[in-house]
């Protein structure tokens, strides 16, 4: 998480920058720099469109029709909860925009099932599965057509979920583009047969000298996904 880190290394660049020694005063200077150049380079349009773009490219818009039985497993993402709002408003740009992929590949197929996940966070008291299941039905989808799966937690707890409803039955798996890669590399280690349909995309060039927080939090995304599918890698040789 870019911020906090830059935060971090500035609380300490001016704790070393008290001291009365220069070797603390230099090293300071030092840890300074690097706080301002990581804050400047993922701002950058180039250096965020290159970090996000690369995960993004590796899996296509998926227009194809759904053939036989049709399942379509929709990642969580996150909600706020406030009263007056409708289940499509309180859902997050990223959960909406991976909902309405999965209504839109719910409808390249016969009679399918619509699979939406996600915990409550322990801090709202309806979990996120409750409310894309909610905002499904206001944008069309039958309620019979649901499944909600409420307890997951992240990813691999999801990829598991359904395992154990649908086995290894094909089925299309939605996602953020940038998470996509990652989801694959879970969703395949256990033998299942996802087929991505990427959804949320976020890499896109700017102007080279603009300074952007959308730029930055497409690299903070980005460097999440790097960082997860290197930890899914370990312990994939750890386990072999």
């Amino acid at each position: 998480m870019p911020i906090p880190l830059t935060v971090i290394l500035l609380l300490v660049a001016g704790i070393l920058w008290r001291s009365q020694k220069k070797a603390m005063v230099y090293i300071g200077q030092v840890v300074l720099g690097l706080a301002i150049m990581l804050l400047v380079l993922l701002s950058q349009s180039q250096i965020s469109y290159w970090l996000t773009h690369s995960l993004e490219s590796r899996f296509n818009v998926n227009h194809q029709a759904i053939k036989g039985s049709c399942v379509v497993m929709v990642l969580g993402s996150s909600n706020m909860e406030k009263p007056g709002l409708t289940a499509v408003q309180q859902l997050s740009s990223t959960a909406l925009a991976r909902l309405s992929e999965g209504i839109r590949q719910f409808h390249l197929g016969d009679d399918c099932t619509l699979v939406v996940s996600g915990f409550s966070g322990g801090q709202q008291p309806t979990p996120h599965a409750t409310l894309m299941a909610q905002a499904a039905i206001e944008l069309g989808v039958p309620q019979a057509n649901i499944i909600k799966f409420d307890s997951p937690k992240d990813t691999i707890e999801e990829a598991h979920a359904l395992q154990q409803q649908i086995g290894q039955q094909p089925f299309r798996l939605v996602t953020s583009a940038t998470h996509m890669p990652r989801a694959m590399m879970i969703f395949t280690s256990l033998g299942m047969q996802p087929q991505p349909a990427p959804s949320d995309f976020i890499a896109y060039q700017g102007f080279w000298w603009r300074l952007d927080a959308a730029q930055l939090l497409a690299s903070q995304k980005s460097i999440h996904e790097y960082v997860g599918m290197l930890w899914l890698n370990i312990k994939s040789m750890a386990s072999n």
